[in-house]
């Protein structure tokens, strides 16, 4: 793996190695990002129906930019920008949520079901989410802000639940000769930290929090979702996810489908009977259907990294609506 200041130099030599050989190339180096601009994917009319993507972890960090060089904007920022462009356009009567995602941090998931269900209300509009292949835990929750939920028939949701990665490297530590000098104000300071075991104490603190948000969570699927009737069906809540045809019958979908469903269904709730479907880009991203990902889709493939799933979190652990596989 070649360090950053050894991979820039290799980009520039392929870079310089093309013009002297007379080729013109467009490698987007580093720069500001360009705003984001309207295509359309599909269909016909004055009306739109407008497609925002939801692909990968909810998060509200930054990605990296293509060939990892310079930054885009996080999920939630993105989505926050296309939501305030879509604000502006009197001609989109509906919004298509195309959800693949696993969850991600609690904060990002219901910052965005709070901007979508915001601008449902501000707009009038209906809004209907698609679950693609996985449509699990902070997917599902952002779901809960649309008015129908379709999804695919080999697609995975549910995942109603709250999870806390902390690693305990104690052992780890004592075998390589590290020990720990940790200077704080507080007994408490330190709970999350990965150099050391949980107390009863603390890990009673921290299932507190979670108790919280996973009571919120709850709570935003019962009010859309009345028809599962969680209350009494416990096991739509304790974390476990659900095949598409499972996921119908307990109520926590409307119909099972494909994108193209979805779109006919936001027209059809929207009283619009032709439309053109359309996405939000950036100038140098290319979108010619409604599979076509978004500008902060994840190019690897798996969703959840090294970086989520493991040590890289280990010192800067979240509070987490999100399915671990």
């Amino acid at each position: 793996m070649f360090r950053d200041g050894k991979f820039v130099l290799l980009i520039l030599a392929i870079v310089a190695v093309n013009l002297l050989g007379g080729c013109a190339i467009n490698i987007p180096i580093a720069g500001r990002v360009q705003p984001l601009e309207e295509v359309v994917v599909s269909g016909e009319g004055k009306d739109k129906v407008l497609v925002i993507d939801v692909t990968g972890i909810i998060s509200d960090r930054k990605r990296k930019g293509p060939l990892r060089l310079g930054s885009r904007p996080s999920m939630v920022a993105r989505i926050k920008e296309e939501l305030k462009k879509a604000k502006e356009d009197d001609d989109i009567k509906a919004l298509v949520l195309r959800i693949n995602s696993p969850g991600g941090t609690v904060t990002a998931s219901d910052i965005v079901y709070h901007e979508v269900k915001e601008f449902k209300e501000e707009r009038g509009i209906k809004v209907v989410a698609c679950l693609m292949g996985l449509g699990t835990s902070g997917g599902y929750y952002v779901a809960a802000a649309a008015d129908k939920i379709v999804a695919l028939p080999t697609g995975i949701t549910g995942s109603i639940g709250v999870i806390l990665l902390k690693i305990n490297m104690e052992g780890l530590m004592e075998k390589i000769g590290v020990q720990d000098e940790i200077i704080m104000s507080g007994d408490k300071k330190d709970t999350i930290l990965p150099f050391h075991p949980l107390s009863p104490e603390k890990r009673e603190l921290l299932q507190g929090i979670i108790d919280n948000f996973y009571q919120r969570f709850v709570a935003v699927v019962a009010e859309a979702r009345p028809e599962a009737d969680l209350e009494n069906r416990k096991e739509l809540t304790d974390g476990r996810v659900f095949a598409a045809q499972q996921a119908l019958e307990f109520g926590l979908v409307d119909e099972l489908g494909y994108l193209e469903d979805a779109i006919e269904l936001a027209k059809s709730e929207a009283g619009i009977e032709e439309a053109r479907v359309v996405m939000y880009k950036r100038p140098d991203a290319y979108k010619n259907n409604i599979y076509s990902l978004g500008d902060d889709a994840p190019q690897a493939a798996g969703f959840i990294g090294l970086e989520l799933a493991g040590f890289g979190r280990a010192l800067n652990p979240d509070f987490m609506y999100l399915w671990v596989p």
